[in-house]
């Protein structure tokens, strides 16, 4: 028995799969995912860093800008008075964020999964764009 092509061909259209496009969700918070979203005194104190950084990871993207959002999370949080906790929520993306990990909070959740690091197409960019001007980030669409 030979199983070279039937492999090969399927492993081509696995990793040829992320190349075409597909329709982006719209965006949705489930705000900091697993982790609080402020303190027990200030329950909401670093929610505003979540939702925008979900709205980054929801528009997917290459392995630098998902790094630049996990940053950028920390940061956030850090500038909320919380540097350690940004910390802590920078290592858990870090881990927790990959596109492999089939969560709904995963790298690029706004696209069905499996969506690997890459940059978006030209049709993608045209939905992302569209999309964004339907989001009111405080959550009154």
């Amino acid at each position: 028995m030979t199983y070279g092509r039937p492999l090969l061909l399927s492993l081509l259209v696995f990793f040829s799969y992320p190349t075409t496009a597909s329709v982006l969700k719209p965006f949705a918070s489930d705000g900091c995912s697993l982790f609080p979203n402020g303190s027990y005194a200030e329950p909401d104190r670093w929610l505003h860093c979540c939702v925008g950084h979900d709205l980054t990871y929801w528009k997917g993207g290459t392995s630098n800008q998902r790094q630049h959002s996990d940053q950028v999370l920390r940061q956030c949080v850090s500038d909320a008075g919380h540097p350690w906790i940004g910390a802590v929520m920078y290592a858990g993306v870090r881990l927790g964020g990959s596109p492999l990990w089939p969560t709904p909070f995963r790298w690029g959740f706004g696209w069905d999964y499996p969506r690997f690091y890459g940059p978006l197409s030209p049709e993608e960019l045209d939905q992302v764009e569209f999309q964004s001007l339907q989001i009111d980030i405080a959550g009154k669409e």
